[in-house]
């Protein structure tokens, strides 16, 4: 009885440890033990006794008076295995960079986590002026050009849908006919939905399966990518995202997509 309710209680640890660590953000990277409480339903002495084990293993580093942690090499090292054994991330690279050789804005590759995307791999624009997302940056597939251009062709049934668009205050129905949108166009925009001032342009691409795997974007401020700039960066990324699907063992001949 003994050894299962220490079992039992090392699972507890480790689920309060994970959540300690996803208490970090890239906004909120640097925070004190006071902050983590707030984040995290733990004690005091629970906490700083996780913080510790954390630290000694590499996964927290802590600095300053008043002390706050940030997170460790321990995690930038399991980010690096996780990028390493992305397939999309790693196909993609040729063509990401393609797009940012001929824009030089800022190229993004985002795939599908569930309800969401998230950036695998970021080109970042030279310009002073440019925006971008960052590895690791997870959001809504609902908002983003990125996001609508992986939901267009996503099995979202109306009740994901309805959630969804309430959660983002967004109408339904108007968001409906903008993924038919996308989806007979071929690529999603968006501008000043997420950042003021910026454009957005995505094109999706596909597995084997011919299911939606994520989508390659381009972003960067509006007074550079105008009308006749979103139409031209569109066709590449389009052109750009099907050597990904390619690469992926799409055959669009065989799916009719």
């Amino acid at each position: 009885m003994a050894a299962v309710e220490k079992a039992s209680e090392s699972v507890r640890a480790v689920g309060r440890a994970l959540e300690i660590l996803s208490a970090f953000s890239p906004v909120d990277f640097e925070l004190s033990p006071g902050e983590l409480v707030k984040r995290v339903d733990l004690s005091r002495p629970t906490m700083y006794r996780l913080l510790h084990t954390l630290e000694v293993n590499g996964y927290l580093v802590s600095s300053g008076d008043p002390q706050k942690f940030r997170l460790g090499p321990q995690v930038a090292r399991l980010a690096h295995v996780w990028m390493s054994s992305n397939d999309p991330a790693a196909a993609a690279l040729p063509m990401m960079r393609r797009v940012w050789e001929v824009s030089n804005e800022t190229v993004g590759l985002f795939v599908r986590e569930g309800d969401s995307r998230i950036c695998v791999a970021e080109l970042v624009s030279p310009h002073p002026l440019s925006f971008r997302r960052g590895v690791g940056f997870h959001n809504s597939l609902i908002s983003g050009a990125s996001g609508k251009a992986i939901a267009a062709h996503s099995a979202l049934d109306a009740r994901q849908l309805r959630q969804l668009t309430q959660d983002a205050q967004i109408d339904v129905a108007a968001y409906t006919k903008e993924l038919e949108r996308t989806r007979k166009r071929g690529y999603a925009v968006s501008q000043d939905e997420q950042i003021r001032g910026a454009t957005s342009i995505a094109a999706p691409f596909f597995d084997a399966s011919g299911e939606v795997v994520g989508s390659l974007a381009l972003y960067g401020p509006s007074v550079r990518i105008d009308a006749k700039a979103v139409t031209s960066y569109a066709n590449l990324l389009m052109s750009e995202a099907s050597h990904i699907s390619r690469s992926l063992g799409f055959q669009p001949d065989e799916t009719g997509l």
